[in-house]
């Protein structure tokens, strides 16, 4: 992934040192493990251990150096080991196939990244929280189609943003328990050559599960549902992020992306300000779901294992969760810094006469005796009259001269229904069903 869309944290995860280290503490537990069970020489685990307490240093140069003449990772790595360690390394990998060595680190670096993505998602409740608890009471207006409809909160906006991103984090809890499993079960996943206690010793100290049958390689279907649950997660950003764009639009203007002193929005119009950040992070989820589909089209190896998802998931791996980890944070700080203009608001929602306490009016002359049908065409041919004026008209003036609906309601019966409280009096139910 490229610098400008990445967090030191999560690039540290995917850089070769880590993966050398994980690499070393497979082989090294699973030495201790065959070492347990007679299979090596206990002083061969202890060389092992002792060169690692000791020299924690790796030159990745030197075993990338190995691999241009092996043209092979593992065996490049495990000949490094050996030149440090010396004659004991030659226990090591005993048993061991590659895959069990690649899958398992993948397994370690894929919960080490979704750990911090948690942590993303935990700052990034508590920030719309914080916001929604702000604006609980704030009206605007809802859109439907993108035309006014009836009026909402801001707060429930951030409400509905809030759930969403709670049952996100629900799924990458369970994804990472999907995703946390470790293979060390040889050629084709026989134990023909280890014993599957070996493979229990290092689950066990590396905090994975065991793979109930890994052929030579943890199933795909796996990592199909884990990069298809970043897949949805960067789907509510890009969701959260639209609103945000389009409530930033000049003619709505009721909330902006943080302006920053000093900062240009265009280079040729210096009255600009864009909403760059929120355009940036459309861009960043469009790129965590296209990583969706090869991590789905790896599911289907040929026959016990094939590497074609090999080269998928070197990409996949490291660029999905960098990128997905850059946007929650992201994100974060939009929500945090996010200016709300509760004035424009209302001025947005007065525009079009009263246009949106339509269906209350609707309402109330059907309770009074007339169809269904025609207290529409009443309510309609008013509501008509104030759209085609953009708001010129008021409805409720209209509906107070409209001999049908006067004949059913009186003056202060029609003011009642264009209450804007009215809409707002279950806000604390759906507060409580989503904060609790």
């Amino acid at each position: 992934m490229i610098p400008r869309y990445s967090r030191p944290d999560m690039v540290k995860i995917w850089e070769p040192e880590n993966r050398f280290r994980i690499w070393f503490e497979i082989e090294a537990h699973a030495t201790d493990a065959l070492a347990e069970r007679g299979v090596v020489p206990a002083s061969a685990a202890q060389a092992l251990w002792k060169w690692w307490d000791t020299n924690p240093a790796i030159d990745v140069a030197a075993i990338d150096a190995i691999e241009a003449v092996t043209k092979h990772d593992v065996i490049a790595f495990l000949t490094w080991v050996a030149e440090q360690v010396g004659d004991e390394a030659r226990f090591m990998h005993q048993g061991m196939t590659s895959s069990d060595v690649l899958d398992t680190c993948l397994a370690v670096q894929l919960t080490q990244a979704t750990d911090l993505l948690l942590a993303d998602m935990d700052a990034l409740l508590a920030a719309i929280k914080t916001r929604a608890m702000e604006h609980k009471f704030t009206p605007t207006i809802g859109r439907s189609h993108g035309i006014h409809a009836e009026p909402v909160t801001f707060g429930m906006k951030l409400a509905q943003a809030y759930a969403e991103f709670a049952r996100g984090r629900e799924r990458l809890v369970a994804a990472r328990a999907e995703i946390a499993t470790c293979a060390i079960s040889g050629a084709v996943g026989t134990f023909a050559n280890i014993d599957p206690g070996v493979e229990a010793h290092v689950a066990a100290k590396l905090g994975l599960a065991i793979e109930p049958v890994s052929t030579q390689v943890i199933p795909r279907d796996r990592h199909a549902m884990y990069f298809a649950t970043l897949g949805v997660i960067a789907s509510s950003i890009e969701r959260l992020a639209t609103e945000v764009r389009h409530l930033q639009r000049t003619e709505v203007l009721e909330a902006e992306e943080y302006f920053s002193p000093g900062q240009k929005g265009s280079s040729a119009m210096p009255h600009k300000r864009n909403p760059v950040l929120t355009e940036n992070l459309t861009g960043l989820a469009r790129m965590v779901r296209g990583y969706v589909t090869p991590a789905l089209e790896n599911v289907a190896l040929w026959h016990e294992r094939d590497i074609s998802h090999s080269s998928v998931e070197r990409y996949i791996g490291p660029d999905a969760t960098i990128t997905l980890d850059f946007a929650l944070g992201r994100l974060t700080d939009v929500i945090d810094k996010l200016l709300i203009y509760p004035e424009r608001m209302q001025k947005n929602l007065d525009r079009m006469g009263g246009l949106v306490h339509s269906q209350r009016v609707l309402l109330a002359l059907t309770q009074a005796g007339i169809s269904r049908e025609d207290s529409y065409r009443i309510v309609q041919r008013n509501a008509m009259k104030v759209w085609e004026s953009d708001g010129a008209e008021s409805l409720m003036e209209l509906l107070k001269a409209d001999a049908d609906v006067s004949a059913k309601m009186s003056a202060e019966e029609i003011e009642d229904r264009f209450n804007l409280d009215y809409h707002f009096k279950h806000i604390d139910t759906i507060f409580e069903r989503v904060f609790g």
